[in-house]
């Protein structure tokens, strides 16, 4: 089973940057597509930033387009969220995950507290 473990969160002033890591476990990191996702209190938990199994391909939602940029290094099996310009609305827990015909396919790791203050 492979283990995936976010870190690199923290409380921020808005307009401020933060960049998050997510290593996996296992041999397969470089067969699948990643996904960084977020979950805000009394929300679901969505995508946020997407990139396919080369690096060449990513998605970003909407509201953080030009201000996030997605990443992998698939030597180390880790994937990276730059985040800059960040908004209160940013606020949440940060999850990164595989994704397969557009689905999550591994156990959610622990995730990376982001907290943007105002």
């Amino acid at each position: 089973q492979v283990q995936l473990a976010e870190s690199g969160g923290g409380l921020v002033q808005a307009g401020g940057s933060l960049r998050l890591s997510c290593a996996a476990s296992g041999r397969t990191f470089s067969s699948y597509d990643m996904g960084w996702f977020r979950q805000a209190p009394g929300k679901e938990r969505d995508l946020v930033a997407a990139i396919s199994r080369s690096g060449e391909s990513t998605y970003y939602k909407n509201s953080v387009k030009g201000r996030f940029i997605i990443s992998r290094d698939n030597i180390r099996n880790t994937v990276y969220l730059q985040m800059n310009s960040l908004e209160p609305e940013d606020t949440a827990a940060y999850y990164c995950n595989a994704i397969v015909n557009g689905a999550t396919i591994h156990n959610w790791g622990q995730g990376t507290q982001v907290t943007v203050s105002s």
